[in-house]
């Protein structure tokens, strides 16, 4: 893809006062980005050979390992608008069942997929109507890896400086954390707003600092 402009997403445990974004990928490696795809890619080698539209984005994800490929489609496609696509390639073998269970939660839809070359797979990605607005962070805090009780300590330390009312996102895959979570908010002026499974084993818990 000549015309994509070259990305390099943030690296993972990132904790930032407005920013309500994850780490695309624990490596910091370089992904792929374009508004569309330029003629003869892969945003046209779909349905035998040529996509009746454009998708809206066009991002390349090949050679990160899973989750980094949903997380980055989850990105971008917070930012579209209902109906607009998203050509999203990778080569990881998880990732079909990340995008099939995140699908269901958020009602988004993953309506084509096309074996391209060297292991790479093309879905389309549409916004769908059906999305559950989530609550909006003042502060990100990407926990993935760290095992617990790691991200309710690192947790703690952020919440101890933000205001009454703010909220934080703590993102996590440990296994504990959501049974941590449950026992801190109730012994704390804490309120779990929401908690989101948004692929495999990875949580994105909001809390609101009473």
């Amino acid at each position: 893809m000549d015309s994509a402009r070259p990305s390099r997403l943030p690296c993972r445990r990132a904790a930032s006062a407005g920013d309500a974004s994850w780490a695309a990928a624990s490596s910091c490696r370089t992904s792929r980005w374009s508004p569309s795809a330029p003629p003869n890619s892969i945003g046209h080698i779909l349905d035998g050979g040529v996509m009746s539209s454009k998708p809206t984005v066009t991002l390349d994800m090949s050679g990160l390992s899973c989750p980094a490929p949903l997380i980055g489609a989850k990105r971008i496609v917070d930012d579209l608008e209902v109906g607009q696509t998203m050509l999203l390639v990778s080569d990881c073998p998880g990732t079909p069942d990340d995008l099939i269970a995140w699908a269901r939660q958020t009602g988004n839809e993953v309506t084509v997929k096309e074996r391209l070359e060297g292991g790479r797979v093309a879905y389309l990605v549409t916004r769908g109507s059906g999305r559950k607005s989530m609550p909006k962070a003042n502060v990100t805090l990407d926990m993935r890896g760290a095992t617990c009780p790691g991200p309710i300590l690192e947790a703690k330390k952020v919440l101890d400086g933000m205001k009454s009312g703010e909220i934080l996102m703590l993102a996590s895959n440990c296994p504990g954390t959501p049974a941590d979570i449950d026992a801190w908010v109730k012994n704390t002026p804490l309120e779990l707003v929401e908690r989101v499974e948004v692929a495999r084993g990875i949580f994105e818990f909001y809390l609101r600092k009473k």
